[in-house]
């Protein structure tokens, strides 16, 4: 069964946002080496074990919600589900070198998710 995997906050002022999670919610957040500027969150639950990760960026345009990321074994056939149930892939199949690839999606409510598949042969 497929789960959330990931989350992402998008941010205006990204020294501002990481001051505001940590603080908030004692998130750990750290500098992710890579090609663009990217900041990778630690959660921990109720019983300090590690939770569900996240990440942080520079938003991309003024409407960019936070994004959850569902774990999916094929990006291809559920970018087709996905179209097939009436809902939408806004950003196709895009490769993060080495770890994998996502998709970006809009449901039949407009509601923004993203599909992920692990893949460390990802170009």
């Amino acid at each position: 069964m497929s789960t959330i995997v990931h989350f992402e906050i998008p941010a205006d002022e990204l020294e501002r946002a990481k001051k505001f999670y940590a603080e908030l919610f004692s998130w750990k957040i750290e500098k992710y080496p890579g090609p663009m500027e990217y900041w990778m969150i630690t959660t921990i639950n109720e019983k300090g074990e590690k939770a569900i990760d996240g990440g942080m960026m520079k938003r991309q345009n003024p409407q960019q919600p936070i994004t959850a990321y569902i774990d999916v074994p094929s990006i291809d056939e559920y970018a087709v589900k996905v179209e097939k149930l009436g809902g939408k892939v806004i950003v196709p199949k895009s490769a993060v070198p080495g770890v994998g690839y996502f998709a970006v999606c809009l449901d039949t409510e407009n509601n923004c998710f993203a599909i992920w598949e692990n893949d460390k042969n990802a170009k």
